[in-house]
Order: C-alpha cells, then sequence, then structure tokens
C-alpha cells in the first residue's frame, strides 16, 4: 500500500522553518497499527490523518513517533490551510477538526481569494496545582538551570491546551537559551509529574514571549514551535494575570525555534470570564507546503 503524504512548516511562511508536520489528506481505511507505523517512519513531530470529511467537518487523529494523542497544535493548523490550499474545503472560512476528545473549530483567514492564516480554538484549558515538595527545583535542575535564573513575577505552574505541561519561567531569552537539559532527568520529572513536556520561557515585553519545550516522554528533546502548549502558556499567564487584559482577553505572541534554526512565531488569544478565570484559548499562525511523498507500507 502507497500512502500520499505532505510534509507541511507550520507557524511560519517560509519552508525549513517553524514547526514540521506530516499530513495525510487520506486515510479511510488506515487501521491504528498502520497510522503508528507511519508517524514513526516519517519521524516528524506530529503526523495528523484525516479519516472521513463531510463538508466542514474533518475527522482527525494525530500521532507523535512514539504513539498516539489527543491533539496537535502545529499539525492542526497545518491541515487547515492545507485543505484549504488543497480545495478540499471549498473556501469555506471555518472548519471543524473532530479529534477523539473534542471537536476544533478552526478560522481561515484569505488574501486575494487565497488561504494565508488559520486560528484555531485549543482544548478548553485546565489547571493543575504543583505538588508540595521540591518538584520546581528537580524540574530547573533537570532543565541545567539555576534557581536565581527563574523569573519571580511570573507563574511556574501545570496547564493543559491540548498537552499537559509544566511552565518555568526565566528572566531573560538568553537564560533559556543557555538551558542545556538532561533528557533521562527530564523524563522523570515529567513521570513524576504526569506530564508530557517542559516549557521553558522569558519575556521579550508585556505582551511576547521567547521560549523552548522539552519533551522527552514523546521522544521529542526539543519541540521547534509548540502550538497548544503555547495557547496553555497564554492560559496559565492570563489566570496569573500578570499581562495587559482588555475586553474579555488577553493577546500575545510567543516566538520559538531559534535557539534550533526553525523560527516560529505563534500568535495566542484568550478569553476569561468576568471572574478572570480563562476559558478559551485560540492560536494562529501561517503555514507552508515543504514536501510531498508516497511511502510504501
Amino acid at each position: 500500500m502507497n500512502i500520499p503524504y505532505l510534509l507541511v512548516d507550520a507557524f511560519t511562511g517560509t519552508p525549513g522553518t517553524g514547526n514540521r508536520a506530516a499530513l495525510i489528506l487520506d486515510a479511510r481505511g488506515m487501521r491504528t497499527e498502520e497510522m503508528r507505523e507511519v508517524a514513526e517512519r516519517l519521524g516528524v513531530l506530529e503526523s495528523t490523518f484525516v479519516i472521513k470529511t463531510d463538508g466542514e467537518i474533518i475527522w482527525v487523529r494525530f500521532f507523535t513517533p512514539s504513539g498516539e494523542i489527543e491533539f496537535g497544535g502545529h499539525a492542526a493548523l497545518a491541515l487547515a490551510l492545507t485543505l484549504a490550499r488543497e480545495g478540499e474545503v471549498a473556501g469555506r472560512s471555518r472548519i471543524f477538526l473532530r479529534t477523539t476528545s473534542e471537536t476544533v473549530a478552526v478560522n481561515l483567514h484569505y488574501q486575494a481569494g487565497e488561504p494565508i492564516e488559520a486560528t484555531m480554538r485549543s482544548p478548553a484549558p485546565r489547571f493543575r496545582d504543583l505538588p508540595l515538595g521540591g518538584a520546581v527545583r528537580q524540574a530547573t535542575k533537570a532543565l541545567g538551570a539555576n534557581e536565581r535564573w527563574l523569573h519571580r513575577g511570573l507563574p511556574i505552574g501545570i496547564a493543559f491546551s491540548g498537552l499537559w505541561s509544566l511552565f518555568v519561567p526565566f528572566i531573560a531569552p538568553g537564560l533559556v537559551d543557555a538551558l542545556e537539559p538532561g533528557m533521562e532527568i527530564l523524563a522523570s520529572v515529567c513521570n513524576e509529574l504526569e506530564i508530557v513536556t517542559v516549557h521553558a520561557y522569558a519575556p521579550l515585553g508585556p505582551r511576547n514571549f521567547y521560549a523552548r519545550d522539552f519533551a522527552p516522554l514523546l521522544a521529542i528533546p526539543e519541540d521547534p514551535v509548540s502550538g497548544s502548549v503555547n495557547g496553555a502558556l497564554a492560559a496559565l499567564l492570563a489566570r496569573a494575570r500578570v499581562v495587559p487584559q482588555r475586553e474579555g482577553s488577553v493577546q500575545i505572541t510567543v516566538l520559538q525555534g531559534h535557539y534550533l534554526g526553525r523560527p516560529g512565531t505563534v500568535d495566542v488569544r484568550v478569553d476569561y470570564k468576568p471572574s478572570g478565570a480563562p476559558y478559551a484559548v485560540y492560536i494562529g499562525g501561517q503555514a507552508v507546503v515543504a514536501q510531498a511523498g508516497w511511502l510504501e507500507l
């Protein structure tokens, strides 16, 4: 069986930068084991399989090289823009990705009839308290950092908007780039905290941040540009009320991937209730096809 695929770089308009996803636009009849094999052999951070299309509703599944995940932000964004460019969604301005856990709405933005950007609602944000003890100390040590590097005015916490992550703030972007994580120790911290990634971030301005993301449990030493994880970061920042808020929402921009030579930009909006509790996360950006091919199973 020959499987056609596309490699698409998300959160960028330049091939070879941003975060690469593999798209299998016709996965009808594929078994879970076959999807897992394709994702492993393609070797990119996230692979998306289109199971069925019915008008504006697209049934999808997401895999990393190590197994299936609930949702992949950069892969979802890459899929939506690619479907629009391939004519699969007939110029629609909104489509819905039906995942294994929920349905994700994606808005498509056009210029002169061409889709140029997508904005999607990520899974609803959730939060967990850090356990008592030395969890932060252990995570900081695993990152190869000194506790004096930590930013005391920004939140350390565990949050979810597709993946559970620990967020560790640093004083400056240069300190984030100076991190040299020990992957075995970091994997142990992830197991102990029941999280998937550790996200190190630093401020660039009131609404701008720089980040690196490490996911040893997914066999991903470093994720170039994270969609859903940066959505969870924005929700955590909104919940802590440490970024400017207006008219029921918070907007931030996260730069990521520069350390790996794959720079990308993620725009995030978080809507919050009058109580200040965030309830909706939207992530946006560009995507560009980098390569097309066939894989024989």
